[in-house]
């Protein structure tokens, strides 16, 4: 994710913070010094929301090592204000792992709550109000602590894509039903609570209104994942790729992919030295090498050098899955350590609306 600075890693998993997530913390300081609050005060509301991110960065490693016990590397992890995102590369497909996974964030969460609550004295309903007002200090600090914790239990098994409680969800339908059925039955669940949580949201909270608009993508959203992978479950590369296509060599200069460019249909090329591959080019480095380098930069300075050599065996789900996943737009197939064929994302989607055109006679 652009923007983003790493922090270090944790068991080989990057973790990186969005420049953004310092917009967070000067709109705590400003909030709090406009209500009337004193340094301590404001100190005590940033360490409180610095104690919340780190709950939220132990929630998605918690997904992130479920997920390496079934084989799945996760390949970052980002902190933003609207809180983490782990990217793993890929969602296991068995029922009984993806409810690990799913259920592993949240549980942190709850184990928080749980060891906080052995800390504090938990006051009664009528009492707490008070305690809660007058901002972050260090007589509420672990009680908002506690109740933040316990608010992600619960709103991160919402069960909705994309929040773990969709994935819950599907997980338990997929026990008794096929996994296409069970993300369609999960999504369109999730998205009626949307649309609940955005009219509710026009009456009380315009908050309400962003969770139902982003719920309602984000549910749409695996649901086209799913149903593009049950397309492809059945096929392997050797379906789809492309024999024929267009080469050039690292030592050439741009102006020379630009004239391929523009008199023929292909938008990338492989990057070659002698017989190897050593890059790609898309168009839109080609443009972006021309704004910022000119047309006699070499393409050895400004191809793309992210490779991922896979078979012609290779099944065209996980191929898709690579292209979505990394910035490389073209993969190189080999077979015997020689290059055979090449496929792409637009030649996938091709593939995809030709089965499904062929599932309609």
């Amino acid at each position: 994710m652009k923007g983003a600075l790493k922090l270090g890693s944790i068991s080989g998993i990057g973790i990186f913070i969005h420049w953004s997530f310092s917009l967070l913390i000067a709109y705590i300081v400003y909030s709090n010094y406009k209500d009337g609050q004193n340094t301590t005060q404001i100190l005590w509301a940033v360490l409180f929301v610095m104690s919340i991110f780190l709950t939220v960065l132990l929630h998605e490693l918690g997904h992130a090592l479920a997920a390496k016990r079934y084989k799945i590397n996760t390949k970052r992890i980002t902190l933003l204000p609207i809180g983490g995102l782990a990217e793993l590369e890929s969602i296991p497909e068995k029922p009984n792992e993806e409810l690990v996974v799913a259920l592993a964030g949240p549980m942190v969460n709850l184990g928080f709550a749980i060891l906080t609550s052995l800390i504090i004295e938990l006051p009664s309903i009528e009492n707490m109000a008070g305690m809660l007002t007058g901002g972050i200090n260090s007589h509420n600090f672990f009680l908002n602590f506690f109740l933040v914790n316990l608010w992600l239990v619960v709103f991160n098994l919402i069960p909705a894509f994309p929040m773990d409680g969709g994935r819950v969800l599907r997980a338990l339908l997929a026990f008794r039903l096929r996994r296409e059925k069970a993300t369609l039955i999960a999504a369109r669940i999730g998205q009626f609570i949307a649309i609940i949580f955005i009219f509710l949201g026009f009456s009380s909270s315009p908050f309400l209104i962003l969770i139902g608009v982003f719920i309602l993508f984000g549910a749409q959203a695996e649901a086209n994942y799913t149903k593009t992978n049950s397309v492809l479950s059945h096929f392997t590369i050797q379906d789809v790729m492309m024999r024929e296509f267009i080469s050039l060599k690292s030592s050439e200069p741009v102006k020379n992919a630009v004239q391929l460019l523009l008199q023929g249909q292909s938008t990338i090329f492989l990057i070659m030295e002698t017989d190897d591959v050593v890059g790609t080019l898309s168009r839109d480095e080609i443009i972006r090498a021309l704004s910022e380098y000119g047309e006699e930069v070499l393409i050895a300075d400004v191809m793309n050098k992210e490779l991922n050599f896979l078979s012609p065996n290779t099944p065209l789900e996980k191929a898709y899955n690579i292209l979505r996943q990394s910035s490389a737009s073209i993969l190189p197939i080999m077979e015997n350590n020689m290059l055979v064929g090449v496929v792409d994302t637009e030649n996938i989607l091709e593939f995809i609306m030709i089965r499904e055109a062929l599932k309609k006679l």
